[in-house]
């Protein structure tokens, strides 16, 4: 993982965004410019792990619960996640969230990502609903129908 992210750091430099690390708090504070996430089940085995450092990005996976989101910004997370919206490839799907969450979590003034199927033909809902980011995962490295690259440019 150290060698993957050593090549993609100068990426993400370039194009001024943060690399996500999914679930591995430990990786991420080893390196400038990367972040962490985490699911509520790895927010439970980390919470001792987390260090409050205003240049970390971070953010905590909350379903479909304003409640989950409410006691993530108080650990000072970054943003804060929703999902699955949709039927997704990347994971076996416990909580559904309902869209209508994302007009509900604007309020608590924090940044909101919408995680779980999106693809090019329902993120734009999402984002009109009030998610400031999505995240997209298998219709990227899991589509039968494009390439990674050419799957990235259907959004726009």
């Amino acid at each position: 993982m150290i060698e993957h992210i050593k090549k993609i750091l100068p990426i993400t430099k370039k194009y001024k965004v943060k690399l996500i690390i999914n679930d591995d708090i430990q990786l991420a504070y080893k390196f400038k410019n990367v972040g962490f996430h985490l699911g509520q089940n790895d927010l439970k085995k980390n919470k001792k792990k987390l260090r409050f450092n205003k240049k970390i990005v971070f953010g905590i996976t909350c379903h479909n619960s304003l409640s989950l989101a409410k006691k993530a910004i108080l650990l000072a997370s970054t943003y804060v996640a929703f999902g699955a919206f949709f039927p997704t490839k990347t994971k076996k799907v416990k909580y559904i969230a309902d869209k209508n969450i994302l007009k509900k979590a604007k309020k608590l003034n924090t940044k909101i990502v919408a995680i779980g199927g999106i693809t090019n033909k329902n993120y734009m809902d999402l984002l009109k609903l009030g998610a400031d980011f999505i995240a997209i995962s298998s219709f990227v490295w899991k589509n039968k129908e494009f390439t990674p690259l050419e799957a990235i440019k259907l959004f726009k």
